[in-house]
């Protein structure tokens, strides 16, 4: 990873068709680190861009979808080659648009390339068929059951991961034979524009198109009635909306929500610098603006003082700053609203008698205003806080004890959420006893957070989290419909007794 920066401001266009269509009315990208400077700007499409998107798609499906599995994935393979060539820019753009720091953006890049790649792992299991015999003495028929693609598909991507969290879908719904629109993040548009028109531009015209603009636009991604599927990663009022919208012509939805993960610590865990520093990424990756970050820590009363100290110390050197600059471990929150409710969150926390420790220090000069959050331990909250109930989204964690297992289990899934969860011990059986109890569709042992996830492996949410699955077979799955084919065999059919 080079130190590349940006001298000039971006500008990205819409990716229509196979054309680049730049609008008179744009987007502009604020830096989230410093007041008042402008990353650069998105075009920013009209409802009628979104229709011509939809018809691009449209048109481009048949022929996509009629190249079978191998061919679909040869050319996906074409496409992604050379895509990491320019990601030390794209991570610099990101850091800029979105605050976090310059590693993290390049992961962010480099883990749609690995979600790609195996992706196309599956790609002979896209067309698997299986055969149900005729039954003695019913009616003499074989049927196939094989699999089918939906048409058009919207993915629309939130603003924390964009790169990354589309990795999780457009290969899926390209190799399972749809055809997309990408709609990116109106704060973070710039980088995975790039990225993705990048990969569009060799693959077939209007198999793979981006869009960006404001969100009064964008309905026809999901109400057309071309549009067959919209998969949305986002907030549960954003999923709540796409649901309303979706209603009206039926459109197939998959989301993925919100999370208010549970990491549990048992009294055997393992509480030495190598778990700790493992927690310690978990909550406070991206100033903890993760879905799947550790959102409530329960500890054993036991284990209590080990866990607050060893995340204090940790917390103690966190150098918040500019997501560019050497030595930077924490960046600011995206967006104003962000830093108002956590900030909002912390003080109710005071205010109710909490335990809160606030460490680091808030940069000044031209960083002074930006969007920074001191990293922040809320110990043994009341558990009808904010800060307990909400995902926070921020730098801040509680950290709760509890008398024993049976407690831990009620009070981690004591929630709307249901995204993932943890637990920390030392017994292999105490932690499938645990973890196949916690009412999650993803469970670490010893481990928690978004880059720690297991890419092979179905994704996805329970409750207020959402629905549907991303990754791995089951994520192209989720993209394709069944379809039965009944064979009647006329002869045994004429055969049997009337």
């Amino acid at each position: 990873m080079s130190e590349t920066t940006t001298s000039a401001a971006v500008r990205t266009g819409l990716y229509i068709g196979g054309v680049e269509r730049f609008t008179d009315e744009v987007l502009e990208v604020a830096d989230p680190g410093k007041p008042g400077v402008i990353v650069g700007e998105a075009a920013s499409a009209s409802k009628e861009d979104i229709a011509d998107a939809v018809a691009a798609a449209k048109a481009a499906y048949p022929a996509w979808s009629a190249l079978g599995a191998t061919a679909r994935a040869a050319a996906m393979a074409d496409a992604i080659a050379g895509v990491g060539d320019d990601r030390d820019e794209d991570a610099a753009i990101l850091s800029q648009e979105n605050g976090k720091i310059r590693l993290e953006a390049w992961i962010d890049a480099l883990v749609f390339e690995l979600r790609w790649n195996l992706t196309l792992q599956v790609a002979d299991q896209v067309e698997t068929t299986s055969t149900l015999p005729a039954i003695p003495g019913a009616v003499p028929v074989n049927t196939q059951v094989g699999y089918q693609s939906l048409g058009v598909v919207s993915l629309i991507v939130p603003f924390n991961w964009p790169i990354a969290i589309l990795g999780a879908s457009l290969p899926n719904a390209l190799l399972a034979g749809n055809s997309v629109i990408v709609k990116v993040p109106p704060t973070t548009p710039l980088a995975i524009t790039r990225v993705v028109q990048r990969v569009a531009e060799k693959l077939p015209t209007g198999v793979l198109n981006v869009v960006s603009g404001k969100d009064e636009n964008m309905s026809g991604l999901v109400q057309n009635p071309d549009v067959a599927k919209v998969s949305f990663t986002g907030s549960v009022n954003g999923g709540k909306r796409m649901m309303q919208m979706g209603a009206t012509t039926l459109t197939r939805v998959t989301l993925e929500l919100g999370g208010n993960d549970p990491a549990v610590f048992l009294s055997d865990a393992i509480i030495d610098d190598e778990h700790l520093d493992r927690l310690y990424a978990a909550i406070f990756d991206t100033t903890g603006q993760i879905c799947m970050s550790a959102k409530r820590v329960f500890v054993h009363r036991s284990r209590l003082d080990e866990v607050v100290n060893g995340l204090a110390a940790r917390c103690e050197k966190a150098v918040l700053g500019y997501g560019l600059d050497e030595g930077t471990t924490m960046g600011p929150l995206n967006s104003p609203a962000q830093k108002a409710f956590v900030d909002e969150i912390i003080e109710e926390a005071k205010d109710a008698g909490a335990d809160v420790r606030e460490f680091g220090e808030l940069p000044g000069g031209d960083l002074a205003g930006g969007n920074f959050v001191r990293p922040t331990l809320v110990i043994d909250p009341a558990l009808s806080l904010r800060v307990v109930t909400q995902e926070q989204f921020g730098p801040v964690i509680p950290i709760i004890p509890f008398d024993d297992e049976d407690e831990a289990v009620r009070l981690a899934n004591d929630t709307w959420a249901g995204l993932c969860g943890s637990v920390w011990t030392a017994s292999t059986e105490a932690a499938r006893r645990v973890g196949s109890q916690l009412v999650c569709g993803y469970v670490w042992v010893n481990d928690h957070g978004a880059t720690r996830l297991d890419l092979r492996a179905p994704f996805g949410g329970m409750k207020g989290s959402g629905f549907g699955r991303e990754q791995g077979i089951e994520g192209v799955r989720d993209f394709q419909d069944t379809r039965s084919i009944a064979f009647l065999d006329a002869d045994a059919l004429a055969a049997m007794p009337h």
